[in-house]
């Protein structure tokens, strides 16, 4: 085992990595990131660059940032990208094309947030926030319950765009499963108060993420990777659980994995910190431990602190990232992904390997409003 920092880093993140037609060159994956850069919902020139950029920095995958799949009450903003539509499908082609010109792999994130949209709100002001049973993550009754017909027509939403993901020339897709949004708010007991075969026990809330991943495995090809990102904290309730033991967690995935889930991506805001009692793996390790399936983990790689406090107003500097090493050396999950670190550094990866750690920028907000 090499014993100089670069060249462990680069002895653990740069080997190969496949999942069905998908071939990575290293195990390092940026994170997807909300940016609001997307006038009308379609991406432009600016972003097919700002991702271009990011793949000539040598991470082995993109995963972009959530893109509202195409049902009226899937968004709340009018700058997040659609995946749905002409203009907004031509100007993903463009960004597909930008990162495989520079070397990269790219994949979508498919978004649908539920009751968190603000109604009122574009891109469909009419439309009303929905969900599971019309609660919010606060608790109140804001919204309207998802009838039958709702459930089809999004789990529809998320097929074609599956389908148009591959047809653009992307290299997978991943299903947004987490933080609070609507598949989520059908998985936590705090949100999904139903009484039918979506509401219950652990088993019948998964089963509308279950038919999402189900109805995007059948649009797409057979070796057309799908990940599906989890997480058990949602917006503005950081203790917040879907799976209270292991055995929760292997239900759920059991289920995505009959599904059609290749990949389950785990979202943390610290990777290092032990998902259950008496063991020290985290949401990935522990995702992989119980489905046999690749697991990403994600949360704070390489800075001193987690996102939500940057956007308190505090600086987030460059730390080490031994324990994340210690960690995959291990085998506990195959994957990493970082964001806040390759926001303000595209070079990250390519610093860390070459033994320039020193020069990465510590990450802070402003960065925000002028990234490119």
């Amino acid at each position: 085992m090499p014993t100089h920092p670069a060249d462990r880093a680069a002895d653990v993140l740069l080997r190969p990595f496949s999942v069905g037609r998908l071939h990575l060159p290293n195990r390092v994956i940026m994170a997807p990131m909300t940016r609001e850069f997307s006038p009308d919902g379609v991406p432009g020139e600016d972003v097919a660059r700002y991702y271009a950029r990011r793949a000539a920095g040598g991470v082995g995958l993109i995963i972009t940032e959530g893109t509202y799949v195409g049902h009226a009450s899937a968004g709340t903003s009018a700058r997040v990208p659609h995946f749905h539509g002409d203009r907004a499908l031509a100007g993903w082609s463009e960004v597909a094309a930008a990162v495989h010109r520079e070397g990269g792999r790219i994949v979508p994130q498919l978004w649908h947030v539920g009751m968190e949209r603000t109604a009122g709100n574009p891109p469909e002001p009419e439309a009303p926030p929905i969900g599971p049973s019309g609660i919010g993550l606060d608790g109140n009754r804001t919204g309207r319950a998802m009838t039958q017909a709702d459930i089809d027509n999004v789990v529809a939403a998320y097929a074609l765009a599956a389908a148009q993901a591959e047809a653009l020339g992307f290299d997978g897709v991943e299903i947004h499963g987490g933080h609070g949004y609507l598949i989520d708010q059908f998985l936590w007991s705090h949100t999904n108060h139903r009484t039918d075969g979506y509401g219950g026990d652990i088993v019948r809330r998964t089963r509308f993420a279950a038919e999402i991943v189900a109805a995007c495995r059948a649009a797409v090809s057979d070796d057309f990777p799908i990940s599906f990102r989890l997480s058990q904290w949602k917006l503005r309730n950081f203790q917040a659980q879907i799976a209270r033991t292991p055995e929760e967690l292997e239900a759920i995935l059991t289920l995505l994995s009959e599904a059609g889930a290749d990949v389950f991506h785990c979202s943390t805001r610290r990777f290092h910190q032990p998902e259950f009692a008496d063991s020290d793996l985290n949401l990935a390790g522990w995702a992989k431990k119980v489905s046999g399936k690749p697991a990403i983990s994600v949360g704070s790689v390489g800075l001193s602190n987690e996102f939500f406090q940057v956007f308190a107003g505090e600086l987030a500097s460059v730390t080490d990232i031994l324990g994340l090493l210690d960690r995959m050396e291990r085998g506990e999950f195959e994957l990493i992904a970082v964001g806040r670190a390759l926001l303000g550094d595209p070079e990250w990866l390519n610093k860390i390997v070459s033994g320039r750690a020193d020069e990465l920028a510590p990450f802070h907000l402003g960065l925000l409003g002028n990234l490119h």
